[in-house]
């Protein structure tokens, strides 16, 4: 009986713990602002981060119609789940519309660090974005990099 009880009380604990760590974010409550280190355009929300530090990040990203995003990498494994529209995400170090992958609503795509792939849209695309950092963008071709313009 006292082992039962036990359990008990540590399944209480524990609940009780796990739901004051539980936050719930609204989708009409994300602050979207524009990303330096992306093309003009996209936008990103933080739902938890900070994206610098070696911790989990959950992030947003909202890409307009008709956006390109050139060949890149990133230094830790790339989470993305497209939320609304189409990501067609292509491999490789040349930006080419032909030979990409549509990524739709609900669709997921994993890689791994440090390869290299591009991006573009059609239409305004949402995804979601997440991973443990620090994260960062490495653009194959310097002159593609916004921060450096």
């Amino acid at each position: 009986m006292k082992t039962s009880m036990s359990v008990a009380v540590f399944l209480a604990l524990f609940a009780t713990a796990s739901w004051a760590q539980h936050h719930a974010v609204r989708a009409a409550d994300l602050k979207w602002s524009p990303v330096p280190s992306l093309p003009r355009g996209a936008q990103i929300a933080v739902i938890e981060g900070p994206m610098n530090q070696a911790v989990p990040f959950t992030v947003r990203i909202k890409f307009p119609a008709n956006y390109s995003l050139p060949a890149h990498t990133h230094p830790a494994v790339e989470r993305v789940t497209v939320l609304s529209g189409t990501f067609h995400m292509g491999m490789g170090d040349k930006f080419s519309r032909s030979g990409t992958q549509p990524v739709r609503a609900g669709d997921i795509m994993i890689m791994k660090p440090g390869t290299p792939h591009f991006a573009w849209t059609d239409a305004e695309t949402v995804v979601q974005l997440h991973g443990t950092g620090p994260w960062g963008i490495t653009y194959l071709n310097a002159a593609d990099d916004p921060r450096n313009q």
